[in-house]
């Protein structure tokens, strides 16, 4: 069941979202190439969260034994934290961190460049970030999830990357998790109606090479079927009568 929110619990959503953008924004300040570790990162956006009365959304969710989702490279999504992984020059690493405050909830993901990047990748994140906004712009009142869906999907494709199939943005509210399910690929003028008051999260993940993802053998970490550098970005959006409200921006 999709459920809307009153403008009154819209903004407690959004007092999450600062959270959650408040400790992104300092997990992407403190990668220092060739000395930060994933594990590094995780506690310190769990240091952040919970000093401001905060809990991570993601600890414990179905078992997931971290606070941030950290996915480097060829991983898209769930990749664990580790004080064995050192970020390294070049690499990329997808940062996603939910934040419940209050009994509601925030969902975003950012991927970050660790130093100086090969060309080729930077520009897949460009195209990433830049997808998602494409999303955002068509999250209005009367408009249908296929209208988002589609506008991502003609961006990725037209500049010669893939969007994987096999996960999807999803509703958002007093659960990190809830109805209606949203795809970055699709038609326009299908799927669920947006309406006023509905909360979504956009989170287009595009891959460099196939849309095909695998899951590793910790059951958790999913990456590109080919080995190629994915990306990850994500905001939680108001549908308002005003347009598009993003909620997880500081």
């Amino acid at each position: 069941m999709i459920t809307l929110k009153s403008p009154e619990q819209i903004e407690k959503m959004r007092a999450a979202g600062r959270l959650l953008a408040k400790a992104l924004r300092a997990m992407g300040d403190a990668i220092v190439p060739g000395r930060t570790t994933t594990a590094d990162l995780d506690a310190l956006a769990e240091e952040i969260v919970r000093a401001e009365g905060g809990v991570p959304a993601f600890k414990g969710y179905r078992g997931f034994p971290a606070s941030v989702c950290a996915s480097v490279n060829e991983e898209v999504v769930h990749g664990i934290p580790s004080p064995e992984r050192v970020l390294q020059p070049g690499d990329i690493v997808g940062l996603d961190l939910g934040v419940t405050l209050d009994g509601w909830n925030a969902d975003a993901a950012w991927t970050f460049p660790v130093g100086e990047v090969d060309p080729a990748v930077q520009r897949l994140l460009n195209v990433t970030r830049e997808s998602l906004f494409q999303g955002i712009a068509k999250a209005r009142v009367g408009n249908r999830i296929g209208d988002v869906a589609s506008a991502i999907q003609r961006y990725v494709e037209k500049n010669g990357y893939s969007v994987v199939r096999d996960l999807v943005g999803h509703g958002i509210g007093r659960s990190i998790h809830e109805e209606p399910s949203v795809p970055n690929f699709g038609r326009p003028g299908q799927g669920p109606v947006l309406r006023e008051g509905m909360t979504i999260c956009i989170e287009p993940m595009v891959n460099m090479g196939t849309w095909k993802v695998r899951t590793l053998q910790d059951q958790w970490t999913m990456v590109a079927a080919d080995g190629k550098p994915s990306a990850h970005f994500e905001h939680t959006v108001a549908i308002t009568k005003d347009g598009p409200l993003i909620l997880t921006l500081p």
